[in-house]
């Protein structure tokens, strides 16, 4: 495996709920720290949602590992942003054998 080039600085966020004192919940988003990737992009499609179009877009997000476990280590519940971008985590794996690098499958949603 080539090195991957982390030229893209990201935030990890982390959902989290709060009651809206009706008795349901609101969810906010926790940044929980900062880290650096490099983006790939996969495929795209478009969609139509509540009579909106939607461009979804895929992309393989890697960066350094850390340990399972670590608040640092994404999971599939969280996502990314990069400014006023958001990208949500489906799934997260190695990268490769010695475990140095993880790889992130997110997937950003752009309204038309």
């Amino acid at each position: 495996m080539t090195a991957p080039v982390l030229s893209r600085r990201l935030t990890l966020e982390d959902p989290q709920r709060a009651s809206d004192g009706s008795g349901g919940h609101v969810e906010t988003w926790q940044a929980l720290g900062e880290i650096w990737a490099e983006f790939q992009p996969l495929t795209g499609r478009s969609k139509v949602q509540g009579g909106a179009d939607l461009s979804l877009q895929r992309y393989r997000v890697t960066l350094r590992a850390s340990p399972v476990g670590s608040a640092s280590r994404p999971r599939p519940d969280q996502r990314f942003r990069d400014g006023a971008r958001l990208f949500v985590i489906h799934a997260v794996a190695e990268a490769d054998a010695l475990g140095r690098y993880l790889t992130c499958f997110v997937q950003e949603e752009i309204s038309a």
